[in-house]
């Protein structure tokens, strides 16, 4: 990657979600990012909801970035369907979603990535914070491309942590375990932001009530942080008053890749397992050895410092 505080072409794929939706904020007000594109998937929800949202978010920032509307099911098994109670019925927590004043573009998502890093080669960072399908159906079209992507960061897996789907497999990878490990296998430079790092973000109820009011987005997105965090507390009873920053992690890890530490494994994700199905195997016998870097600690307080700092938290 581009050392610290150069500039990177990034594009940026999400199932829009309410930590999607951050994302997209931190991601369109970023001083480093070029954000070229936006791709859409299922997962949070299903895939017009994803790119409805993800459009809505947009118009909201007041960015035309153009988002092309990619996978509405996973590689080869069946989706499972979208995740309600934590998200809500319409991905934003159900709260109102202005509807989106411009379309999707016509070339669908795998085709763009593919077109963007053709025309770009080595110098397209793909952030990638839901199933990974997309990526890996544009690998299919073209093999070739793999070695022209200059590095995918991703928010998904759980080296040496526990689940948050099932006991050994985060949601992300679960959703899509077969496009995963192909991505894996593709020696693409990966960075993985995992559950290990993520669930060290937290964002508390007292830093969203300091959200400022004049932000556009504010409205929107207090209301549907707030459902998630009840969500959150609802379904894991050591966590109370606060929710983690998934998405928005993986963003700022793509921008400044200090924030966190990572360790060289090589890692492949289970896809017949009985009670393993999804998880993100990690060699630790073999460190320094592959190409995906396995966030392990993260600098919380200097990202929070950011994250408050870009999405508009006010001072206590």
């Amino acid at each position: 990657m581009p050392p610290t505080g150069q500039m990177r072409s990034i594009i940026l794929d999400v199932d829009t979600g309410i930590d999607d939706a951050w994302a997209l904020v931190y991601a369109a007000q970023s001083p480093i990012l070029n954000l070229m594109g936006v791709t859409t998937v299922f997962g949070n929800a299903d895939l017009d909801r994803t790119t409805r949202n993800t459009l809505a978010v947009l118009d909201l920032l007041h960015r035309e970035t153009p988002v092309f509307r990619g996978a509405d099911r996973p590689l080869i098994r069946p989706w499972g369907g979208p995740v309600p109670e934590y998200h809500g019925h319409n991905g934003l927590g159900d709260a109102p979603v202005p509807g989106p004043k411009r379309r999707s573009e016509p070339l669908d998502a795998a085709h763009y990535i593919r077109a963007a890093v053709r025309k770009h080669p080595g110098e397209v960072t793909l952030v990638m914070v839901a199933r990974l399908t997309n990526l890996a159906r544009a690998l299919l079209y073209d093999p070739g491309l793999a070695p022209l992507i200059e590095r995918v960061v991703l928010m998904g897996g759980a080296a040496f942590c526990p689940g948050n789907v099932t006991p050994v497999a985060e949601a992300n990878i679960w959703g899509d375990p077969e496009a995963a490990d192909l991505i894996f296998q593709s020696n693409i430079p990966i960075t993985m932001v995992g559950l290990d790092v993520t669930m060290q973000a937290p964002f508390t109820k007292d830093q969203l009530e300091r959200l400022d009011p004049n932000r556009p987005y504010a409205s929107l997105l207090r209301q549907a942080t707030a459902f998630y965090m009840a969500a959150y507390e609802l379904g894991n009873p050591s966590i109370q008053g606060w929710c983690p920053l998934h998405d928005p992690l993986a963003v700022a890890v793509a921008e400044d890749p200090s924030l966190v530490k990572t360790q060289r494994y090589p890692v492949r994700v289970e896809t017949h397992g009985r009670w393993t199905d999804g998880m993100t195997v990690v060699d630790a016998r073999q460190p320094h050895q592959g190409c995906i870097e396995v966030a392990t600690q993260l600098d919380g307080p200097r990202f929070l410092r950011t994250f408050h700092q870009r999405i508009g938290v006010m001072s206590s």
